[in-house]
């Protein structure tokens, strides 16, 4: 079974961007030390236009082939005029509202992602599932997540878009690993109990 994990950033008190779910106020912590952090050991988890502007869209995929990600996090890139914002792995795009892909390599998912998430589990292979956000998709398959991989940067948002919007429910992970910046941020790995 391949593994979906749950890839993102977050502020110390467990928010993923402000209250419209905007999370670039984090990008001031990408300093040389954690570009080339991401860059060695996650550099799909960039998009192919940043990947290109970089110069490391030569590199290969390390931990996935596939991305899930909202609709809401999918406007972000239709808004900058980039309908296929991950060229470099499988997209799928959860969303009731749009009716049509934008983009030939982008598939629309409009019913139940849950079902959809478990066939791309099921799928042989050595690479994983990139669950991209936002906090709406992770709530829906907070049950189907195998694996947490949270940016925690040093600063703390009072409120805003959770991890996951979800009914109230305990699931428990094991540490996996931690790694500290020398700019504060610490990247910490959980696999599910």
């Amino acid at each position: 079974m391949r593994k979906l994990t749950y890839y993102m950033a977050a502020s110390i008190d467990g928010f993923i961007g402000d209250p419209t779910g905007d999370g670039t106020s984090f990008l001031r912590y990408v300093d040389d030390e954690f570009f080339a952090f991401l860059k060695a050991e996650y550099p799909e988890t960039m998009p192919t236009h940043g990947r290109r502007s970089f110069g490391i869209d030569h590199l290969e995929n390390r931990h996935f082939d596939t991305i899930i990600q909202g609709r809401v996090s999918y406007d972000i890139a239709l808004e900058a005029g980039v309908p296929s914002p991950y060229a470099h792995l499988r997209q799928y795009v959860v969303s009731r509202s749009i009716k049509e892909s934008p983009d030939p390599a982008v598939e629309i998912v409009s019913g139940d992602v849950v079902r959809k998430v478990r066939e791309l589990k099921a799928e042989e292979g050595e690479l994983g599932i990139y669950l991209c956000g936002g906090a709406d998709l992770a709530g829906q398959l907070a049950g189907e997540v195998d694996e947490l991989i949270i940016k925690t940067y040093p600063s703390v948002l009072r409120s805003g878009m959770p991890m996951f919007a979800a009914d109230f429910h305990i699931d428990e992970f094991v540490l996996g690993s931690v790694q500290a910046f020398g700019n504060g941020v610490i990247v910490t790995t959980y696999g599910r109990k």
